[in-house]
């Protein structure tokens, strides 16, 4: 970092995949620095969105460093660090919001307090709660210990059991922490020079809490800024519940430890971190197996009592069962009409029994049809089969019924209610975000208008002083807030001041076809584009991957003979396997010549594309292509590429 000092402020933002955000973010970046001489560094993870593209297009001010692979937090912002000339550095994640005063805010702060080598601020979630990392204490092994083992959430506020997050301290007043949040951290360059940057030894997590550790060391004070307040969506790609996260992030604090504490105490802290590690991965898959597998346990063992106890009724009239049919059919069929149901979307929420009833009755064809095949002495009672199958039925919709009275919204029964949505902004943003809101499909009840100024006309009902009369009054399910109209600041205001649970935010950003919002950590944020839904419907994405699977299956079988067909054979061999295993799918998104497939669903890298139908085709009409496919898709689309490009399975 020997450069020149030419600016007050750089930013630095580290992106990956994450176009949406990224464009948010940088709209409330350029507004917070109108007052400010800053610059602005964003690294490029090689995402394969669009976003590099957006930022040239839309933010051609900021400089962009597109890295040809994922460099990792830590080394992508040292990159974008060391080309900077500025006398304060913030790391800012992509995924944030910033008020338009916070950077002037926290310039001051850290002009006024020149003993102060780094700064975090007050940050809320999607849905507007305050987010205890904002500001946190070294993770020692006691600490850790709390933390691991639950104590900090017990205790939150305790000055002992709490330190992890200084629940001691109050999220509305300044106050001198130890570790800083790496969405926003703002450190002095000076300090920086003396105490170095980022370890990149650190590949994710972890690397925050070295450099501001290192930061006190070097004789500087860490303040937790309660004065401004940002949005951080936390729409992380690797959750928190995942097993993945528990070893990386636990990993990283083997690391830190083995760095900055004693051998001794690094030993105990390492036996203590690696103990939670398999505490937590085994905790972390027994929770996602149990919450997967208790319900089929349950239907399969009340399920196949029933089955047993009707063979003594059929034996009081003299049917004999032998002891293969009951140790092999009996349980043959009950896993039949299990997997029927499963894939028609029975167990899928809100429960529909039609799809059981359609599950089982086509379960019940098979099971009759190899019925008619098998020996006379595994014939036993068609009657019994039919009789089963009504067993099945009867007890899925008793159950259901039961399930839904007694747990309500996880085992719901009834379609989701309409969206009441409260739109703040003019006229003509508001007419612009309806239309996306309609077009993407989503349930809508009623949408209000909502002023952002304080005097109103008789078409809107309300002006934005009343937004919390507004959301009580009517009943808003979801407010979407207008950026072009409304200040970033006012926007987090009124997260802050009406935080619910049952209450949904969405930010509409200028000249662009997406909402973005985040309702939960485990979700990568959440936004409104197009109605391309169709793709990403359970049921569908489910049959789309037995499709691959069977015919994947099926052509491999015949591949000594197929293979003969195509001109690369090798290429044609390890497609299929690649679609086998997953990878890939039959039918994809034509992302080679398309301008943004981003804001598509999600879908495996396809081997065919929806516009090999087609001789010729420009970038216009494959990314309509992409879009219809998404919107209208059936496994009938997909055949009917497969029969028409089959003889391009070997590219």
């Amino acid at each position: 970092m020997k450069n020149p000092v030419s600016h007050k402020l750089a930013i630095v933002i580290v992106n990956y995949n994450v176009e949406h955000f990224l464009e948010q973010c940088l709209n409330s970046v350029r507004s917070a620095l109108k007052n400010i001489d800053g610059e602005v560094i964003i690294v490029d993870n090689n995402s394969i969105d669009s976003s590099v593209e957006m930022i040239k297009s839309k933010f051609k001010e900021y400089s962009v460093i597109e890295n040809k692979f994922n460099a990792g937090f830590s080394k992508a912002n040292n990159q974008a660090m060391v080309s900077s000339s500025s006398e304060y550095i913030l790391l800012l994640n992509p995924d944030t919001v910033v008020e338009e005063d916070t950077f002037e805010k926290v310039i001051q702060f850290m002009d006024n307090h020149p003993h102060a080598g780094g700064l975090g601020v007050r940050m809320v979630d999607g849905k507007g709660r305050f987010l205890p990392e904002s500001k946190r204490g070294l993770p020692t092994p006691s600490v850790a210990f709390y933390k691991i083992f639950g104590l900090s959430k017990l205790f939150p506020s305790s000055k002992t059991f709490g330190q992890y997050h200084a629940g001691n301290l109050s999220e509305f007043e300044t106050n001198e922490i130890q570790i800083l949040s790496g969405a926003f951290m703002l450190m002095r360059r000076s300090a920086l020079e003396k105490v170095g940057l980022l370890d990149e030894a650190f590949f994710m997590y972890g690397e925050d809490i070295d450099l501001s550790w290192r930061i006190i060391k070097g004789g500087y004070k860490n303040y937790y800024f309660a004065d401004t307040t940002i949005i951080h969506y936390k729409g992380e790609s690797t959750k928190k519940s995942s097993v993945n996260y528990v070893f990386v992030f636990y990993n990283a604090m083997v690391i830190f430890a083995r760095k900055h504490f004693s051998q001794q105490n690094a030993q105990v802290f390492s036996l203590l971190i690696h103990l939670a590690i398999y505490f937590r991965a085994s905790l972390a898959i027994l929770t996602r197996f149990i919450k997967k597998a208790t319900l089929p346990f349950v239907d399969t063992t009340i399920l196949l009592t029933g089955l047993f106890a009707m063979t003594f009724q059929w034996e009081k009239i003299q049917i004999d069962f032998p002891i293969h049919v009951l140790s092999i059919s009996i349980p043959a069929y009950l896993t039949t009409w299990l997997t029927g149901i499963f894939l028609t979307g029975g167990y899928d929420t809100p429960i529909q029994f039609k799809k059981v009833i359609k599950g089982t009755l086509f379960s019940t064809l098979f099971i009759l049809i190899v019925y008619a095949l098998l020996p006379k002495s595994w014939q036993f009672s068609r009657l019994y089969i039919l009789t089963g199958a009504s067993w099945v039925v009867s007890y899925f919709i008793l159950s259901r019924i039961f399930l839904h009275l007694s747990f309500g919204k996880r085992f719901n029964l009834f379609p989701s209610k309409n969206k009441r949505f409260a739109i703040v902004g003019d006229d003509e943003e508001i007419e612009r975000v309806t239309e996306i809101i309609r077009q993407t499909g989503a349930r809508t009840d009623m949408i209000f208008k909502v002023s952002p100024k304080l005097n109103k006309t008789s078409e809107y009902s309300g002006n934005i002083s009343q937004l919390d009369q507004i959301v009580h009054i009517h009943g808003i399910d979801e407010i979407v807030f207008c950026a072009k109209n409304i200040s970033a600041g006012e926007i987090i205001q009124w997260m802050t001041r009406i935080p619910s649970e049952a209450l949904d935010f969405k930010i509409a950003q200028p000249d662009t076809l997406s909402l973005i919002g985040s309702s939960s950590i485990d979700t990568a944020g959440e936004h409104y584009v197009l109605n391309v839904n169709s793709i990403s419907i359970k049921e569908n994405e489910r049959k789309k991957r037995i499709f691959d699977l069977a015919l994947s299956i099926l052509i491999l079988v015949s591949s000594p003979i197929t293979v003969w067909l195509f001109q690369n054979k090798t290429n044609y061999l390890k497609n299929l396997l690649s679609i086998l295993s997953g990878k890939t799918s039959f039918v994809g998104y034509n992302t080679s010549i398309s301008t943004d497939p981003s804001f598509l669903p999600k879908l495996r890298p396809g081997l065919l594309f929806p516009s090999d139908e087609y001789s010729n085709t420009d970038v216009d009409l494959s990314d309509k292509l992409n879009l219809i496919y998404a919107r209208d898709y059936s496994l009938l689309k997909d055949l009917t590429i497969l029969s028409k490009a089959w003889t391009k399975l070997d590219r």
